[in-house]
């Protein structure tokens, strides 16, 4: 996302220059999530671009190289941050273009701000090399730092005047969260094993013989990993259908957001269903022209109202 803030006649010079610097930070980082933040109306493209670059500050901290004990302290720091953007202390004039940003984006938005509270907890457990018994364990995590980043967005895009339960829309919004991390979970399970982290459940590991982790570019000796990948991206699947249940009740074009950044996870989820193994050779990624098609797709609403149909046809 290389496109600069447009100039706005109702916010300050210093906030745009704010806006600017966490749109460039999204556009170089976001990967996926650029394509979707770009279907965005200016305001909320701002609000997002805003809300990902303090994201991205707490994540880098977690996967960065100091000190545990440094890690730590940075995400107290953090979190202080956070409580200064929550009672009103930051101003226009603060050095930190980031907290700006997000200020002025939580005072025109009903951003739940303790959601970055929720997603510093879940950070801290990396920092802490937590382990997960049960998908119980594992869903804990991942609301922390994905189902919370979900119900923050939802704040940014609101839901339509007279949606069909709206009072239901923040348990979807986290719900697609989750989706959305174990697909990551997945893709990343050699690259999260080399770093020492190990994220999908032990009962799961157990049960289809991948105890002994994957360090390698091959399954463990004698595992069904075929078998493993296959239980989770049914697990994923089933939280997928269940968050998208969200679309019919955001805006055009918000909608067309979540769509294009949900279903490019579906679709690097598809990739990992035909090949399990080939997560253990690199990275599954998606080309630009694929990303694209998707985006286009969710800006026709074609995903929210094929959504609107399956719950009539539950209804009836």
């Amino acid at each position: 996302m290389s496109r600069a803030v447009e100039s706005d006649p109702h916010v300050s010079a210093s906030v745009l220059a704010a806006y600017s610097y966490c749109e460039a930070v999204t556009g170089r980082q976001a990967r996926n999530f650029a394509y979707g933040i770009r279907l965005l109306p200016t305001p909320k493209r701002r609000a997002m671009s805003a809300l990902y670059a303090l994201s991205r500050r707490v994540d880098d901290i977690g996967d960065g190289e100091l000190a545990l004990d440094v890690k730590a302290q940075r995400l107290d720091d953090t979190r202080a941050l956070v409580a200064r953007i929550r009672t009103g202390e930051v101003h226009e004039d603060d050095t930190d273009p980031v907290a700006v940003a997000l200020a002025h984006a939580a005072a025109h938005f009903p951003i739940p701000l303790e959601g970055l509270d929720e997603l510093i907890d879940g950070v801290l457990k990396d920092v802490r090399g937590e382990t997960y018994e049960t998908w119980e364990d594992l869903k804990v995590y991942c609301r922390c730092v994905a189902g919370a980043i979900g119900r923050l967005s939802l704040g940014v895009f609101g839901t339509e005047r007279g949606a069909l339960h709206a009072e239901r829309a923040p348990e979807y919004a986290d719900t697609l969260g989750l989706a959305l991390q174990l697909t990551n979970i997945l893709r990343d399970v050699r690259e999260d094993a080399l770093d020492g982290r190990t994220y999908l459940p032990a009962d799961d590991l157990a049960k289809f013989g991948c105890s002994a982790g994957f360090a390698g570019s091959e399954p463990p000796a004698g595992a069904d990993f075929a078998g493993l990948v296959h239980f989770e991206v049914r697990r994923a699947r089933a939280l997928f259908a269940e968050g998208y249940r969200l679309l019919p009740m955001l805006d055009r074009r918000s909608g067309a957001c979540v769509a294009a950044m949900a279903g490019i996870y579906r679709r690097l989820l598809d990739r990992i269903e035909r090949e399990p193994e080939a997560v253990l050779r690199g990275r599954v990624s998606l080309p630009g022209r694929e990303k694209a098609y998707v985006a286009v797709r969710g800006l026709s609403g074609l995903d929210a109202r094929n959504v609107s149909r399956q719950t009539v046809r539950r209804r009836v």
